[in-house]
């Protein structure tokens, strides 16, 4: 393992897929979790006790466990869900377990980042996961096309599960509040990190909501880390429905505009679905260079290899200081 400290951005299956990775490359390991998740479990335990949803700090957690036995059988713990039955139809039918244990610990302690940190304690997990922001937030989106008979109409709604939902294509975000605070201790892992990844992951609801958090935002323009965005292998319904991969730099552009990015990691067959000249291209107008690898799971499932993902991280920090291209491979 490297001493590069590392801190990973985003929420979900994209985030766990690249902590996976990434905790295989260095010791030095912090995820920053967006908190807008608005259904199922935690959205429920988020109206219920007005805490931050836990789900996606949940499988952050899970994916930080270590290969061993007691990182295995925790994190099948901590991601079990019960399920209904005809005596429980309201209570723990649809609750992850490691959702009631964060938020147990929040109620005891009345601390969020130190809930967080005995969770990761109890896992043994090999990093540290914080939320982007203090308080529960609300995803609002522009949708095109969310009514099929109107397809050019412009359609606001709100809340992750809806973004992630309604027919039609997203083209932008804000966020409710506007202006919420940042969690100190993940403003200051932006601050000290040597690089910040951001993606893979529900490009709306899980990587551009840290880029509209003010301070964290800030940090993320004025860090001396590197900066490095890893590319989806698909667009996704409901979502990114028909993005090609230079337009999700592009959006991502449009959102924070003066960001530069060094590094755009792509997996090769994905990027060949589209032009690769025009991704090129988007790269380099955030500042970056573009990398392709072979990423995606050999059985053809939309995800990304954690041995492999983990191959192109430790190539990307390793090459970093030197002055020659990035070409995978050399």
């Amino acid at each position: 393992m490297t001493g590069v400290r590392a801190v990973a951005l985003g929420g979900g299956h994209g985030l766990a897929a690249s902590l996976g990775a990434l905790r295989r490359v260095t010791d030095d390991l912090t995820a920053i979790v967006t908190v807008a998740d608005d259904g199922g479990s935690s959205g429920r335990l988020r109206r219920d006790y007005g805490v931050l949803p836990p789900g996606d700090l949940r499988m952050a957690l899970a994916a930080l466990c270590r290969d061993d036995e007691w990182g295995n059988t925790w994190s099948k713990v901590v991601q079990h869900r019960f399920t209904s039955s005809a005596e429980d139809s309201a209570g723990l039918a649809g609750h992850a377990v490691g959702n009631l244990l964060i938020v147990a610990l929040w109620d005891l302690l009345g601390d969020t980042v130190a809930g967080l940190d005995w969770v990761g304690r109890l896992l043994g997990t090999g990093g540290r996961v914080l939320p982007m922001a203090a308080v529960p937030l609300d995803i609002v989106a522009e949708v095109v096309g969310a009514d099929p008979v109107r397809p050019d109409e412009v359609t606001v709604v709100r809340g992750q599960e809806a973004c992630a939902t309604t027919p039609g294509q997203v083209r932008s975000i804000t966020l409710l509040p506007s202006d919420p605070p940042a969690v100190p201790e993940a403003v200051r892992a932006v601050l000290d990190a040597d690089w910040v990844i951001l993606g893979p992951g529900s490009w709306f609801t899980s990587v551009l909501p840290h880029l509209l958090v003010p301070e964290l935002a800030a940090a993320l323009h004025v860090t001396t880390a590197r900066r490095l965005v890893v590319l989806n292998l698909v667009p996704q319904p409901g979502e990114t429905e028909g993005f090609s991969p230079h337009k999700h730099l592009e959006v991502l552009a449009g959102h924070a505009p003066a960001l530069t990015v060094d590094v755009v990691l792509a997996d090769a067959k994905a990027a060949g679905t589209g032009n690769v000249a025009d991704l090129e291209r988007a790269a380099n107008m955030l500042g970056a260079e573009l990398m392709m690898a072979d990423v995606a799971a050999a059985d053809g499932t939309p995800r990304h290899e954690p041995k492999l993902l983990a191959g192109a991280y430790a190539h990307i920090f390793r090459e970093a200081s030197s002055t020659a291209r990035l070409t995978w491979g050399e």
